[in-house]
């Protein structure tokens, strides 16, 4: 009986959302190298994860996703519309699935000043409709280690909206 769950009959494959994000994406760089292309999609990955953190892809977080991706060089309006759609179609599965995937590219591809803008990103992503949940910040704090930095570079990140946290309100 529990043969037939550990054996899956079709082909295996990687999540619908995941494929569509790096196909747009791709589609939007053009010639650029693949490493450029999978950074591109995993630091769109992980903007739709923190926005969706307190389970609220809110259109002032949307809003603010498409300005960070606006200032990726090859990204016009029309592409990041176009990973933006995507991200609302997905983001659930993007959200939990794809989460280690992405951390995992910004590791091995981005250097350490790479994360770590990438985290100061997240960290304002979250911060923009005016409270950091607990929910984001559990997030965060999981995309920190996995991204091969400290609580150091965590607490740095969040220190400008440390009176956002909604943990110290009362």
């Amino acid at each position: 009986m529990f043969g037939r769950w550990l054996k899956p009959h079709g082909r295996v494959s990687a999540p619908v959302g995941a494929e569509e994000l790096e196909t747009l994406v791709r589609a939007a760089l053009g010639e650029r190298d693949d490493e450029s292309v999978l950074v591109v999609v995993a630091l769109a990955g992980l903007l739709g994860a923190a926005a969706y953190a307190d389970r609220d892809y809110s259109e002032t977080e949307e809003a603010h996703v498409r300005s960070e991706l606006l200032r990726v060089h090859g990204m016009t309006p029309s592409a990041v519309h176009a990973v933006c759609a995507a991200l609302r179609r997905h983001i659930v599965q993007i959200s939990t699935v794809e989460v280690p995937r992405y951390c995992r590219l910004l590791r091995e591809l981005g250097d350490r000043e790479l994360r770590v803008e990438v985290l100061g990103v997240l960290v304002d992503l979250a911060a923009v409709d005016g409270v950091v949940t607990t929910a984001e910040t559990n997030l965060l704090r999981q995309i920190t280690t996995a991204l091969g930095l400290s609580q150091n570079d965590y607490n740095d990140a969040q220190e400008k909206h440390r009176t956002r946290l909604s943990a110290l309100k009362p």
